[in-house]
């Protein structure tokens, strides 16, 4: 019998939350929402802050809450936009690539890893996932994410 749609991404949902816990500790040095931030970050930048919002589906208040301690470690940079004085650009600083890179890129292959496990039907879930991501993004907004 075929999984209901709701059903994998539930099942998704609680491997990565087993696999986010396996990896919290001391020496993790971002939480898996930060390096989302990052991975995403690296994906569409520069971005202004609203469309890094968008693209994580947070709020615009909460990317900015979200991104004060990036900066403050040195991960990203936020800059004035020079075409509209009132936005707000951000990018990856070489620290916050090479912290994505260390940190942000095993995690995914860990999830890969524990869908496979676990019996997840892994090809199956990133192509249908990216299909999803295509038909809710708009044209102009933020790119789709890339398969690993």
């Amino acid at each position: 019998m075929d999984e209901g749609l709701a059903e994998l991404l539930y099942r998704v949902v609680m491997l990565m939350g087993e696999a986010a816990r396996r990896r919290s500790g001391p020496e993790q040095r971002l939480s898996p929402s930060q390096l989302r931030l990052l991975g995403t970050l690296e994906e569409i930048q520069p971005a202004t802050q609203h469309q890094l919002a968008e693209a994580l589906g947070l709020s615009d208040p909460a990317i900015s809450r979200a991104l004060r301690p990036l900066e403050a470690e040195g991960h990203v940079t936020i800059s004035v936009d020079p075409a509209h004085r009132r936005r707000r650009l951000v990018s990856l600083t070489p620290m916050g690539q090479d912290t994505f890179l260390a940190e942000g890129k095993p995690l995914e292959e860990e999830l890969r890893a524990a869908l496979l496990a676990a019996g997840f039907p892994y090809e199956r879930y990133l192509a249908d996932t990216l299909r999803l991501a295509a038909l809710l993004t708009p044209a102009e907004g933020p790119r789709t994410p890339r398969s690993p």
